[in-house]
């Protein structure tokens, strides 16, 4: 079944304005330090400086759909200090907050912390055959490079009004392409669309991170009894063919059965078809009936799970107001 989850992030506001910051160009202190990580890493020029333009850009986007936000701006904060690593800087002050939310209109900042692209090169060599222009097979060395691209971002969530962070919050992402040649270097060059693919990613990288401040589903599983007596067998077929109501009336009439495992069963399951129905309160009920009343240890399990569910849909209910 489907289950609403609450969003990982709670703003907790409606009508907000969000500033976006890009932290994630190192500090001239840090320079050298990362240029040589740009040399060991094969790494494009610009490409983490481009990357994180495109993460930002797509964040920005992507935030301006939501309909709780008034809207979202990326906005030029000069000698913010990092680390140019993929680390979390120190947190901006809050004093230094108010004046940029003050300066820009805004309620919250998100700040790109970091992004950092790390490439590694494999190489593997494989003996081939190739056939010259008279017909006669060569056999040949062939080079082939598979370049693998780590993304690694780090973000934080401001918020001015109370003061707090939100967030703070790490991504790693991979982008693998491979690549033949007569050499190492032929073989390196056959990989094309590099740059492409990592701004792609980053793009995703944006666009998946603004959706934190939403409410979203996930399937949930439960198990349920189907044997016990014949009642147990039917409605099993019936919930089978989506007819869960209909099975629930056979189970219920095995809640007060003189057998205490089947009484015990028929009440876990009577507090499945509650859940299925949205009744979380009454699933409680019978889920405790079932362990309470006929030592059905299942049913303790269970009943965790339906009072966990009842807590994150209190949350849910916060954030929605």
């Amino acid at each position: 079944m489907d289950a609403i989850q609450p969003a990982p992030v709670n703003i907790n506001a409606k009508d907000i304005s969000i500033g976006i910051i890009n932290r994630s160009v190192p500090s001239q202190k840090n320079v050298a330090i990362d240029e040589i990580d740009k040399i060991l890493s094969i790494e494009g020029r610009n490409l983490d400086k481009e990357g994180a333009q495109n993460t930002i850009a797509s964040l920005q986007n992507e935030l301006s759909k939501n309909n709780i936000i008034i809207g979202a701006k990326i906005i030029e904060v000069p000698n913010l200090k990092n680390t140019g690593l993929a680390l979390f800087p120190e947190a901006i002050s809050w004093e230094k907050i108010s004046q940029i939310c003050k300066e820009n209109k805004v309620d919250v900042v998100y700040e790109l912390s970091y992004y950092d692209t790390d490439a590694k090169v494999d190489y593997k060599v494989n003996n081939v055959e190739t056939t010259n222009i008279l017909g006669l097979k060569i056999p040949l060395i062939e080079h082939q490079a598979t370049i693998t691209t780590l993304i690694k971002t780090g973000w934080r969530i401001y918020s001015l009004k109370n003061k707090v962070i939100l967030e703070e919050f790490s991504t790693q992402d991979n982008v693998t392409l491979s690549g033949r040649g007569i050499n190492p270097v032929k073989a390196i060059e056959t990989i094309i669309g590099r740059k492409e693919a990592v701004l792609n990613s980053s793009d995703k990288i944006g666009k998946s991170y603004a959706q934190r401040i939403l409410p979203y589903n996930i399937r949930v599983s439960r198990d349920y009894f189907v044997k016990g007596n014949d009642n147990f067998v039917t409605a099993m077929r019936r919930a089978r063919t989506g007819k869960w109501d209909s099975a629930a009336e056979l189970w219920a009439k095995e809640v007060n059965n003189s057998k205490g495992e089947i009484a015990g069963r028929a009440c876990y399951n009577m507090a499945i078809i509650n859940e299925i129905n949205g009744n979380l309160d009454t699933a409680v009920e019978w889920a405790s009936k079932s362990y309470s009343d006929y030592n059905n240890k299942l049913a303790l399990k269970y009943l965790n799970i339906l009072k966990r569910r009842i807590n994150k849909n209190k949350q849910l209910e916060e954030q929605l107001k």
